[in-house]
């Protein structure tokens, strides 16, 4: 992204959060909005496409702590200044700001500097005028130049990839080939437990630097696709457990599917709700920072066609039970 797209981009109103949220913050904003607007939960709907764009830029920038740091400056910078058209006798406009250090006339009959995106080689771009205000030798916001030193080679551009895995690939890891700009093909390892909307920086893997410095990053974006039993939960994976009513009211031991491998056999104590969640230990995500659990949930399965005879039989177990109103709670509650 060029710097000057900053003064007009407020990257903290895109996710919604304050100018001092923490990372932890800006990491669990971002998962809900990615999750909310990613293209395979709102399939053909561009509005939800562009809106994920936009939310991937936000945390692409502000999830880096040196970036972070950069598009405060130039805001701050931008904010402390009027940035508007000049002309017409009137003062204050963005050439006005920049016009009087090279002694150009302001108003409307003075020269006006032209802000041209500025390369290696050329002169006169935005990211040249604006490192030369603070001691810079190459481009605005390079490693060595503009705000974060003086002088010395530049670093090389970033370069962005994206790729979507299955969701048993993202749990395990894998190495993926991608195809950059230029056609060539590089591989990416993705490291196991990769979530959704997570991005890999992968240090100069980049455009080369045009004077001998730092090569640019790879940055790749991996969307996962959707399982259709599985459901992540941070380390954890959730899953529905289907059981009869009868396993349910009299207690069973089942069986429960996990990611990978074979069933674990799990224990259902007589009277166990519909919601109830069950735990099985270290059968969720393995990454380096830890392993989640796999969270089972107990669906109790109501029969929806009974036969005259089962319809006898539960009528008469209900003659049986007591004769209360399971209700009574929730209804009084509602009502303060």
């Amino acid at each position: 992204m060029a710097s000057q797209d900053w003064f007009d981009k407020d990257f903290y109103k895109v996710l919604g959060v304050s100018k001092d949220a923490s990372e932890a913050e800006l990491k669990k904003t971002y998962r809900k909005l990615a999750r909310q607007f990613h293209p395979d939960s709102n399939p053909g709907d561009a509005a939800a496409e562009n809106r994920f764009k936009e939310i991937s830029e936000a945390y692409s920038v502000l999830s880096d702590k040196e970036q972070r740091q950069e598009y405060d400056q130039v805001r701050a910078m931008g904010s402390g200044a009027r940035f508007t058209a000049g002309g017409g006798g009137q003062g204050g406009g963005f050439e006005d700001v920049f016009g009087g250090m090279f002694g150009q006339q302001q108003g409307g009959g003075g020269q006006r500097v032209r802000f041209g995106q500025g390369g290696p080689g050329g002169a006169g771009g935005f990211e040249d005028i604006l490192g030369g205000m603070f001691g810079g030798g190459g481009g605005f916001g390079q490693t060595s130049g503009g705000y974060r030193g003086f002088g010395g080679p530049t670093k090389g551009r970033d370069v962005t990839a994206s790729t979507t895995l299955d969701f048993t690939t993202a749990i395990a890891g894998d190495t993926v080939k991608l195809s950059q700009g230029n056609g060539r093909p590089v591989n990416v390892r993705i490291p196991a437990g990769v979530a959704d909307g997570q991005k890999i920086r992968l240090r100069g893997r980049g455009e080369p630097s045009p004077d001998g410095g730092e090569a640019g990053d790879l940055v790749v974006a991996v969307s996962v696709r959707n399982h259709p039993v599985f459901e992540r939960d941070g380390l954890n994976l959730r899953v529905d457990v289907p059981v009869t009513f009868v396993e349910a009211a009299l207690g069973a031991t089942i069986e429960v599917p996990t990611l990978g491998g074979s069933p674990v056999k799990l224990k259902i104590a007589p009277g166990t709700p519909s919601g109830r969640v069950l735990r099985v230990k270290g059968r969720g995500v393995a990454t380096k920072n830890g392993t989640g659990d796999l969270l089972a949930t107990v669906q109790v399965a109501v029969p929806s066609h009974l036969s005259d005879k089962q319809r006898e039989a539960v009528e008469a177990l209900a003659a049986t039970l007591p004769d209360e109103n399971p209700r009574e709670d929730i209804l009084a509650k509602a009502g303060d």
